[in-house]
């Protein structure tokens, strides 16, 4: 069984993020590399929800892996950053057809163990099971938040007054709210801010 982990977690790339899920029961943002930069929903999503539940940073070790981190380091400065490093290993991702710039693995190149051992000495916190069932998209049709008359407008309200990107897509957003509430605690701040 994959440990589930309580932060979410910043990783560079969508191949990371799969590598990532593979090993981890986790929510992973992944920055889509230097977009990060200028995304704002990217951004957002990474304050709020670390906010909520601490982010771990979990970049390459190339120099690009480091600005990256640490532009998020900053971006969260006031939030639990905690930082997971991989180690500098020479090669080429296998879907890849050359190296990168300085020849070294990323985050979706490294072992398996790489990855678990830099998360344990980044001290990432294990999740304990929560009492409740997810939330699924079907939920979020029956709640008015998908897929019916003025739904578009309900969630773009809804997702403003608990601080997320009104942009978010139908499957990120059952993802985040998976992570931030069970199905019983979704009804309940649904009700406290007037949508139900």
């Amino acid at each position: 069984m994959k440990p589930r982990i309580e932060e979410i977690i910043v990783v560079e790339g969508k191949y990371d993020a799969i590598k990532l899920s593979s090993l981890v029961d986790a929510l992973i943002i992944p920055t889509g590399g230097f977009s990060v930069f200028t995304s704002n929903e990217t951004k957002n999503l990474i304050l709020t929800l670390g906010k909520k539940r601490g982010v771990i940073v979990l970049t390459d070790s190339d120099s690009a892996g480091f600005r990256i981190r640490t532009f998020v380091n900053k971006l969260a400065a006031d939030i639990n950053v905690k930082n997971a490093y991989v180690p500098s290993v020479q090669g080429k991702e296998k879907r890849k057809r050359t190296a990168g710039k300085e020849g070294l693995l990323g985050v979706e190149g490294v072992s398996d163990s790489a990855i678990i051992n830099a998360l344990n000495t980044a001290r990432a916190t294990k999740k304990t099971d929560r009492t409740g069932r997810e939330i699924t998209y079907t939920d979020l049709y029956l709640l008015g938040l998908s897929g019916t008359q003025d739904s578009a407008a309900r969630r773009r309200e809804w997702l403003a007054s608990i601080g997320l990107p009104a942009r978010i897509s139908k499957k990120a957003l059952c993802e985040v709210l998976n992570t931030l509430y069970t199905y019983e605690e979704l009804l309940l701040s649904i009700g406290v801010n007037g949508l139900g």
